[in-house]
């Protein structure tokens, strides 16, 4: 039986990444997450009755534990998944934000070099945000593009991109180098806009807070996907006829700014009066605020193409937060 390892396995895509592979596949799968990491997000998958679902505690910022993970399991498929996600955190946590994402990709792809896994294809997560500040010119932004990094997270990013496809020439490592657009849903970190949004709304809808939604840039262009389409692209680009050193732009396909994503919010909720305030706090010094993808090249070769539409990710995301404050 195939064995696939996901680092960050307690975070909104790693959980949602474990939940499509026990339903697609028959593989064992291996989550790796810190001791400190909060489990909510696999809280269903703890008593996996499949019996296929392994969790181990590693770190990326820790050789030794890699090593070992890698050493015993000797996975088939690996999704590097875990890293320091939240852009506006970054401008906070600058060094912690370069050292997770970049070093700690750069520890996992050396204990794949060391232990010589040739056969291990694996999945490096990059982003969207490494083209950063893009002009209207060059709009859907394709692999091509140049990258202009607006966040220490976006710059942590090229970091984690070009390590990927160094390996895969240098050393013949079977890396896939994914940039994701904008993707959410449930289990989605209340630091994003979409999702603090609808935390909030749901909090006023239960009379937790008054009805004031605050809220940072909403002229901000996004095209938005969700992220259960998104864990099967990651699992497409290694099944699917994979070509070592490849690397594709994916994304969904609803665009819009990011006020028109909260009044699709609002107006599948319960309010009537609300006020929305512009809260600095939430603001970035700079933005990526051109977020279109062409993702051509990944569909050409995979024949993937989203399926959840823009309204039922709102939807399901919204309901996530009503039920996540009745707890």
């Amino acid at each position: 039986m195939q064995k696939a390892l996901i680092t960050g396995v307690t975070g909104m895509v790693g959980s949602h990444m474990c939940d499509f592979l026990l339903k697609k596949t028959n593989w064992n799968i291996y989550g790796i997450c810190r001791w400190r990491s909060n489990p909510d997000n696999v809280s269903h998958l703890i008593n996996d009755k499949l019996k296929r679902l392994n969790f181990i505690y590693a770190d990326l910022n820790d050789f030794s534990s890699l090593f070992k993970v890698l050493q015993d399991i000797k996975p088939d498929y690996i999704f590097h998944l875990a890293a320091q996600s939240f852009p506006k955190t970054s401008f906070d946590i600058p060094l912690d934000t370069l050292n997770t994402n970049i070093l700690g990709t750069a520890n996992l792809l050396e204990c794949i070099k060391i232990l010589k896994l040739k056969k291990t294809w694996v999945q490096i997560c990059s982003s969207s945000e490494i083209f950063g500040r893009v002009s209207k010119e060059n709009l859907p932004i394709n692999e091509d593009c140049n990258f202009h990094p607006a966040s220490p997270y976006a710059i942590s990013k090229i970091g984690t991109d070009l390590l990927g496809r160094f390996y895969a020439e240098a050393y013949k490592i079977n890396t896939i180098t994914t940039r994701m657009f904008t993707h959410t849903g449930p289990r989605r970190g209340d630091v994003f806009a979409e999702s603090t949004f609808a935390k909030q709304i749901a909090m006023i809808e239960a009379k937790h807070i008054e009805p004031i939604i605050k809220v940072g840039n909403l002229n901000s262009l996004r095209t938005y996907g969700d992220v259960r389409d998104a864990v099967r692209a990651y699992y497409m680009s290694l099944t699917t006829k994979p070509k070592r050193g490849e690397y594709y732009n994916i994304g969904g396909n609803h665009t819009c700014t990011v006020g028109d994503m909260l009044k699709e919010l609002l107006s599948i909720s319960n309010l009537k009066n609300y006020k929305i305030e512009i809260d600095k706090e939430r603001l970035r010094p700079i933005d990526a605020d051109l977020q279109v993808p062409n993702i051509s090249k990944f569909q050409k070769h995979t024949k993937w193409k989203p399926e959840i539409s823009f309204k039922k990710t709102m939807s399901d995301l919204l309901n996530y937060w009503r039920n996540k404050i009745k707890q």
